[in-house]
């Protein structure tokens, strides 16, 4: 298997402690657990297991996974267990791709309130599609979106926004007709406006509501009229949604899926250089080289609140219904039915994948584990899995 010269993990372990005993105090729990999780990632902290290879006997030590979300070590599997489970309910019709941005003015907010505001913009970007595509004078239909929130941009700064797939067309509103959209159907224009007033009428509902904080340099918007006047500019202004051009088809909507469904902050192959000051690392067209704490600083920007799902499915894909509806869009697409669907939350572990080793690197062979050992940060599965949400 690749290994990429370096990866994060490398920078985490040589200067981890220095960073968090110099940021004692500030450095949330949290973000200590996922630090934690990739510097002992696939050593044998976490113990690990003996392969042997059946053929020619040759023997190998495999360490265990953090199993972390934000550790770029551990998504593949993860990803793999998902994409399997959206493979089937792939429609063969062609797809959208939407970006909805957050305005940079709303990104301190955001980053002090998390939870509550990333989970808005899902939903707002979610609301706003079903709610032109519902409109008859639009489409009249009821379509099915897969929601995927990213916070970063390439040099790792805090850039929420929300990457949104949606088939071409929905189910008319009596259940009998599968109704296709034109290629330009969803205009940036249009939804720009509706995604701006459903996203700051959100966040006026939870500040009412008493469900947003501020600290440090925010403080001064606890008081009605400042959060009111931070607001006000961002109601003038045009918000950025891009539509990017559709898929045509399952296939490649898998491939842009296993991209990025389950992408971290940064892949350990845009790492280039590391030494005892700089992180150098590929942004776009060029290499960028910041100090170490600078980007820890970054990469902990992103880590998200434990339990928060940033793969979230909504319309004809609400787990509440999503077996039966898309049984129907089957149906009207005249289409073989696929296998049962799976009704889980999207991005929760789809459990603990069945251990397969690679072949045998002499001989190709089948390699099988002849024993496992543990270490002293191995736990039960039902515990560690705490840690990665």
């Amino acid at each position: 298997m690749f290994r990429p010269k370096l990866e994060l993990a490398d920078v985490l372990r040589r200067h981890g402690a220095a960073w968090r005993m110099a940021n004692a105090g500030h450095v949330s729990l949290t973000k200590r657990r996922v630090m934690t999780a990739i510097e002992n990632c696939r050593s044998a902290a976490l113990g690990g297991h003996v392969e042997r290879c059946q053929d020619c006997a040759h023997t190998r030590i495999a360490y265990n996974s953090c199993r972390n979300r934000h550790c770029p070590k551990c998504q593949w599997s993860t990803a793999s267990a998902w994409l399997a489970a959206r493979e089937a309910e792939l429609l063969p019709v062609p797809y959208f791709h939407l970006v909805f941005t957050l305005p940079a003015a709303i990104g301190a907010i955001a980053y002090q309130n998390k939870a509550r505001v990333y989970g808005l913009l899902l939903k707002a970007a979610a609301e706003t599609l079903t709610t032109i595509a519902a409109d008859r004078k639009h489409l009249g239909a009821e379509i099915g979106v897969t929601a995927v929130l990213h916070t970063w941009g390439q040099n790792l700064q805090h850039h929420p926004h929300v990457h949104c797939i949606v088939p071409a067309g929905g189910i008319s509103p009596d259940g009998k007709r599968w109704i296709a959209c034109k290629r330009g159907f969803f205009l940036p224009d249009v939804l720009s406006r509706l995604f701006q007033r459903l996203l700051l009428g959100g966040l006026m509902a939870a500040y009412d509501a008493g469900e947003l904080h501020f600290f440090t340099d925010l403080a001064g918007l606890s008081a009605a009229k400042a959060f009111a006047a931070a607001l006000a500019p961002l109601r003038t202004i045009a918000w950025p949604v891009y539509a990017k051009k559709p898929f045509a088809g399952p296939k490649e909507i898998l491939a842009y899926l296993a991209r990025y469904t389950h992408r971290v902050a940064i892949a350990n192959s845009r790492l280039l250089d590391l030494d005892e000051t700089h992180v150098s690392f590929r942004c776009k067209n060029k290499v960028m080289r910041i100090e170490i704490a600078e980007f820890i600083r970054r990469f902990l920007l992103h880590v998200l609140p434990a339990g928060f799902h940033r793969i979230r499915n909504y319309g004809l894909f609400a787990n509440g219904h999503r077996a039966d509806k898309l049984a129907v869009c089957r149906s009207l697409l005249d289409v073989t039915p696929a296998p049962t669907d799976r009704n889980d939350d999207d991005d929760k572990d789809p459990g603990i994948p069945k251990h397969e080793p690679p072949p045998c690197p002499c001989c190709g062979g089948r390699m099988k584990i002849m024993e496992t050992f543990g270490g002293p940060l191995s736990r039960p599965y039902h515990v560690r899995r705490l840690d990665a949400l």
